[in-house]
């Protein structure tokens, strides 16, 4: 059985994007090495790291393919504030099935959703 441990989004903007997802995750990262280019925060069980990428320049080129989902019980509120940090919004918030949904993008394009937990 495999466990999810990590995720890592590569940047040219590492300044800007790792401010946007201290605004996001509501804290300062837990691990910074400036001297490799790293920003990284513990979400849940994974940890989440913002990494400086010299072939990463510009917006994603496909913003859906890969998509980070945050659970919350309160999507229109974190949604709002959210969206009141700079996140472009994709899709406002909704039902889906028995929870909710909403998906938006950081400062690259990335898409990144927020979800009802589910179960």
């Amino acid at each position: 059985m495999l466990n999810l441990n990590s995720v890592m989004i590569g940047t040219k903007q590492l300044k800007v994007l790792s401010a946007f997802y201290e605004k996001v995750l509501g804290k300062p990262a837990d691990m910074v090495d400036q001297d490799n280019g790293f920003y990284g925060w513990q979400v849940g069980g994974t940890f989440m790291g913002v990494l400086e990428h010299s072939e990463m320049g510009g917006n994603t080129k496909d913003p859906g393919r890969v998509m980070l989902n945050f659970e919350t019980t309160q999507i229109k509120e974190e949604f709002e504030r959210i969206k009141a940090i700079g996140a472009v919004v994709i899709k406002e918030p909704g039902e889906m099935g028995q929870g909710w949904i909403a998906t938006l993008a950081d400062p690259d394009g990335n898409y990144f959703q927020l979800m009802t937990p589910m179960g």
